[in-house]
């Protein structure tokens, strides 16, 4: 028997940062991945995020890689924005890219609230400088010309 508990704060950022996930339908979004989660027993710790990007913080079995995981929600989250293209009609998809970082118990609490709180941190913080300093706290090596491509 194995005993894992595998937490990831994964980020995705709409395709040229489009601010297509509108606050006034960001709910109907949220609910949405909730379900998802729920379906494929994966566990949906907190949501949270912006027109142009979401941060999640996610609980997967070890028998699911990160990547699969996330190429699986876009794929699943695209059919879902193009149901309701007239709540969201500036969405055209994801980008390539994403960032995952791995979350230890101990810091759970952390980035729920900074989950929580990115309305607020945004107003402060570009997108880009968020994301040069979690690529910074976690050690990810970046290419600057390649931060924000689609």
């Amino acid at each position: 028997m194995a005993y894992t508990r595998l937490l990831y704060h994964v980020v995705l950022r709409t395709k040229h940062s489009r601010l297509a996930i509108n606050e006034e339908n960001e709910r109907a979004f949220y609910t949405f991945v909730l379900g998802y989660m729920r379906n494929h027993d994966y566990t949906l710790v907190r949501i949270g995020g912006m027109p142009d990007h979401v941060h999640l913080l996610v609980g997967l079995p070890p028998t699911v890689g990160v990547a699969t995981f996330v190429h699986d929600l876009k794929i699943s989250t695209n059919v879902f924005f193009k149901q309701h293209n007239k709540e969201f009609p500036f969405f055209e998809g994801w980008t390539r890219s994403y960032a995952a970082f791995t979350c230890s118990a101990k810091d759970k609490a952390g980035v729920v609230e900074y989950i929580k709180t990115q309305k607020e941190h945004h107003s402060r913080t570009p997108l880009a400088d968020e994301l040069r300093r979690l690529l910074a706290e976690n050690g990810v090596e970046y290419n600057e010309k390649y931060l924000l491509d689609d």
